[in-house]
């Protein structure tokens, strides 16, 4: 094939929903200069992200399984201080709208340590992930998986679509339990407790002795009842997640002033999302949730960029320490050096949605889904959201999916969710729950309560 003609097909490829498995050759780069993730081994140029070398297993001083109170890095100290007075030198290694609050917020800061890749998973994850890489595929246009199980469906993407399903199908544990509070802080400064919930997840994708062949086509099942405040106590949410259109998503509702649980289809997209007042929108919930054919994916590559990594300080602290009027307190959030997958989002013809691109970034090590710069109808930079990614090595795993919010750089809002500072359990696994306790029956019965 002409050079020309071959790169037009890659960009084809790229901006497409269409995908194709590994090669045994590029499968067999997981074992040698690839991670079984798919991220690269070798340290970068200068060392300042350093190699790769497997399931980190140190554990801090106190730490217990669900509580990720310990911060093994605590004697550390920052080796790098990003300002707005010299975000310009580093703006190449930042998302846009961590740039933004920079020159936003004159004491915004980013204290930026050494670099722990301390991502992690169990062997057989590893093993499984080798495994789909020549094997899984995209389907029903780039919105379902088929072909996968039990670990990464695309270590080495080649599109978009398939990054994302990275994200919805990483490794953060088996069956987990959770408390969730959400703060937000409007622009006034004044911070509020709007929802504080206990949250429960199982992944039948992740049944270490189960196979494709024995799901029912739901990855995960997860749920949410709300405990405070009084006047929504008892409320709840259940989510089934399906890999395709044979097992599409389905969401229930229960509210305690109707005593019935519906179905909800409009707790999706740029709906307002009331567990956070309104301050952020379903579809960003969790770093993501829900169904995303509003827009379309195209894989733009990866890059180094500076992002907040192995908080379990922040984790730790108490709320009126962390949270200050305008952003969360830079003397308890960690940055660190890593490298991202960037995966741009665009409205799809025919669709509409009140955030017009979106720039997800996810990290090379366990396709989590870190940072994610919103922006609106005019093409501004609106929205910044964040992962404080906790390392929780009983799993073993680094968590994305808790402690997230958003920072709306347009107004001056923000949130911190998921949220489990000053509760007893941070993100425990538990044994595994039978699949009828994620049923719109049981959803009632927990709501009733």
């Amino acid at each position: 094939m002409k050079p020309q003609l071959k790169m037009l097909a890659i960009t084809i490829v790229l901006a497409s929903g269409q995908s194709h498995a590994a090669t045994a050759e590029e499968a067999a780069t997981l074992k040698t200069t690839l991670t079984p993730f798919g991220a690269e081994r070798a340290a970068n140029k200068d060392g300042s992200i350093p190699a790769w070398e497997g399931v980190y297993s140190k554990v801090g001083a106190g730490y217990k399984p669900g509580d990720a109170r310990a911060d093994p890095f605590a004697a550390e100290k920052p080796v790098l201080s990003i300002t707005g007075k010299n975000v310009d030198q580093y703006a190449a290694k930042l998302s846009v709208g961590t740039v933004a609050m920079l020159k936003k917020y004159p004491t915004y800061r980013l204290d930026v340590f050494p670099t722990h890749r301390t991502g992690g998973a169990p062997a057989w994850v590893y093993d499984n992930t080798i495994k789909n890489a020549t094997s899984a595929r995209i389907v029903d246009d780039g919105y379902g998986v088929d072909g996968a199980y039990g670990g990464i469906p695309f270590p080495i993407p080649k599109t978009g679509y398939e990054a994302i399903w990275n994200h919805r199908l990483a490794w953060v544990g088996d069956t987990a339990i959770y408390a969730s509070r959400t703060w937000i802080v409007p622009p006034d400064g004044k911070r509020t407790l709007a929802n504080e919930a206990e949250q429960t997840l199982t992944r039948p994708y992740y049944f270490k002795e189960g196979s494709l062949d024995k799901m029912d086509g739901i990855y995960q099942y997860g749920r949410l009842i709300t405990r405070a405040p009084a006047s929504k106590a008892g409320e709840g949410i259940l989510a089934h997640d399906g890999l395709n259109a044979a097992a599409p998503r389905a969401l229930w509702q229960y509210l305690v002033g109707q005593r019935r649980v519906r179905r909800a289809p409009s707790v999706a997209y740029d709906t307002p999302d009331a567990v956070a007042s309104g301050i952020g929108f379903v579809d960003e919930a969790f770093m993501l949730f829900g169904p995303i054919d509003h827009h379309q994916l195209k894989l733009i590559g990866k890059k180094e960029m500076y992002i907040p990594y192995n908080n379990n300080r922040a984790a730790a602290a108490r709320i009126a320490d962390l949270m200050g009027p305008q952003f969360l307190n830079p003397d308890l959030v960690r940055w660190e050096l890593h490298r991202v997958w960037e995966v741009e989002a665009t409205v799809a013809p025919g669709k509409r949605h009140v955030v017009g691109k979106r720039r997800y970034y996810l990290d090379e090590d366990t396709w989590q889904i870190v940072q994610i710069d919103g922006y609106d109808a005019q093409g501004q930079i609106w929205r910044s959201n964040y992962a404080l990614t906790l390392l929780a090595p009983d799993l073993p795993a680094l968590l994305a999916n808790v402690m997230w919010g958003v920072y709306n750089v347009q107004t001056g809002a923000y949130l911190l969710n998921a949220s489990a500072n000053e509760t007893s359990t941070q993100y425990k696994a538990i044994p595994r729950l039978p699949l009828s306790y994620f049923g719109p029956e049981e959803l009632a019965n927990q709501g009733a309560r």
